[in-house]
């Protein structure tokens, strides 16, 4: 999975999941201050995740996450282990 794969599905499940609108959801958006999500959000970010991602997800990877692109940055590891 590329890295524009993982963003789509990051996206997809900010829109689907957490009824975030499209037009807010951009690779710098901040996670907290500019969506209102906290974090049992991002464990249900996790959770969600794990439905495309092969493997278990340390969730220690997500304490430096402040923006979409940091999930994306996090998640990616996952999707190249095999």
């Amino acid at each position: 999975m590329t890295k524009d794969e993982l963003y789509a599905k990051v996206a997809d499940i900010l829109v689907n999941e957490f009824e975030i609108d499209a037009g807010k959801i951009a690779p710098q958006t901040l996670l907290v201050d500019e969506l209102d999500l906290d974090s049992i959000d991002f464990v249900d970010m996790i959770s969600k995740a794990r439905e495309f991602i092969p493997g278990k997800i340390n969730p220690e990877s997500f304490k430096t996450v402040r923006t979409i692109q940091d999930i994306v940055d996090a998640l990616y590891p996952y999707t190249q282990a095999q």
